[in-house]
C-alpha cells in the first residue's frame, strides 16, 4: 500500500504488523485545513486494506495530538454551503471508517486534542493519554452543536452525566482526569505514552489477527446503533456554522476575546 500521496499524514513501519499514522509537519502542532480533514477521512480505508498492518498508533508531533481544523477551514464552512457538505461528508466518513476499519487502532494523545483531532482520538479503538494532555471539545464554545463524534461515543465511554456536562461546558479535561471517567482507557506520564502504545501495539501484532479483529467488530456494532444519535448531532453541527452564535463564537477566537453570543431565536 502506498501512502505518498498523503501531504498531511504519513505512515511509518515500526515492526512487523504495526505502523504509526504520524499527523502533521515536524516540530508543529498539528492543524486540519480543507485537505488534511479528508485525508484523515480517507486513511482508514487505506489502513483497512493494507495486509502489511495489524495495529496502527495514530499520535500528532512534539508539540501535542491536534488543534483540530483551522481558522480558515472553519472560516469557510461558515461562509459557503459547498465546504459544510463536504466537510459534513467526511466528517461522517471519518468516523464510521474509524468505526469499520478492521484494524486494532491506538491513540497517543499528548498535549492539546481538540475538535475533530480529538473525534480521531476518541474514536480510537485503545485511547491513551499523557496526565497532562488536554482533550477539549470546543464546539459549543465555538457556537455549534457538538456533532463530529460526541453522540455516538462519549456517552458510550464515560455516561450521559459526564458527557452532558463536558460536551455543554466545553471544558478542559486533562488525561488524569479522562481516565477516571472512562474517556480514555489508560492514563500515563508523558515520556512513558509512545512506549506505552507500542508495547500495547506490539501484544497485540502478536496476537491473533482474525478473533481480535472480529472481537472489534462485534463491540463496535454499540456504535452502530448510535448512528442515528450522530448523523442528527452532526447535521446540526453544519446547520450551526451558518448561525450568528458561530459567526460571534468564530470572531471572538479570531480577536481573543471572550464571546458575546444573540439570544437564541429557538
Amino acid at each position: 500500500m502506498d501512502y505518498g500521496h498523503y501531504q498531511s499524514l504519513r505512515i511509518e513501519r515500526t515492526a512487523p504488523g504495526i505502523a504509526e499514522l504520524i499527523m502533521g509537519e515536524d516540530g508543529k502542532l498539528p492543524a486540519a485545513d480543507a485537505t488534511g480533514h479528508g485525508e484523515l477521512a480517507a486513511i482508514w480505508r487505506d489502513i483497512d486494506k493494507d495486509p502489511e498492518i495489524s495495529v496502527v498508533i495514530v499520535r500528532g508531533q512534539a508539540k501535542g495530538f491536534s488543534a483540530g481544523g483551522t481558522l480558515d477551514l472553519v472560516s469557510a464552512m461558515a461562509d459557503r454551503f459547498e465546504d459544510r457538505a463536504r466537510v459534513w461528508r467526511e466528517a461522517r466518513e471519518l468516523v464510521m471508517n474509524m468505526v469499520d476499519c478492521s484494524k486494532i487502532i491506538i491513540s497517543a494523545i499528548d498535549g492539546p486534542a481538540v475538535g475533530g483531532g480529538l473525534a480521531v482520538a476518541l474514536m480510537a479503538d485503545i485511547p491513551v493519554a499523557a496526565r497532562k494532555a488536554r482533550l477539549i471539545d470546543g464546539h459549543t464554545r465555538l457556537g455549534v452543536a457538538a456533532g463530529d463524534h460526541a453522540a455516538i461515543i462519549w456517552p458510550q465511554l464515560c455516561g450521559m452525566a459526564k458527557a452532558k456536562l463536558h460536551l455543554l461546558l466545553s471544558d478542559e479535561i486533562s488525561g488524569e482526569e479522562a481516565e477516571r471517567i472512562g474517556l480514555v482507557a489508560k492514563v500515563v506520564d508523558g515520556e512513558d505514552l509512545l512506549p506505552t502504545c507500542r508495547e500495547l501495539a506490539a501484544k497485540l501484532a502478536a496476537g491473533p489477527q482474525t478473533a481480535l479483529r472480529w472481537t472489534k467488530h462485534s463491540l463496535n456494532h454499540w456504535l452502530r446503533m448510535a448512528g442515528p444519535a450522530f448523523d442528527s448531532s452532526l447535521a446540526l453541527e453544519m446547520l450551526g456554522f451558518g448561525s450568528p452564535e458561530m459567526r460571534e463564537g468564530l470572531a471572538a477566537v479570531q480577536e481573543r476575546r471572550a464571546p458575546s453570543f444573540p439570544p437564541s431565536p429557538l
